[in-house]
């Protein structure tokens, strides 16, 4: 048996870089969802860019875990 390491390396460094955008993501919709807490009371251009700083972050990242289990569930392909 013989392992293609170029291959292996590629796979996890993909795995790890897409682990990484994801939580980055998540995390600046967590910081959206701040400024929209933080601007309660207020009116302006804050609260509307914290809400949709929030769910375009949200909705990338439930995009990402409906690929996710597009691509691991056979009946769906």
């Amino acid at each position: 048996m013989r392992l293609d390491w170029t291959a292996l390396g590629q796979v996890a460094a993909v795995s790890v870089g897409a682990t990484v955008a994801v939580v980055v993501v998540f995390a600046l919709g967590v910081l959206g969802l701040a400024r929209l807490e933080g601007t309660r009371g207020h009116q302006g251009g804050t609260f509307a860019l914290g809400l949709t700083q929030a769910t375009l972050c949200f909705l990338a990242c439930s995009a990402v875990v409906a690929y996710g289990i597009y691509l691991i569930v056979p009946q769906f392909h």
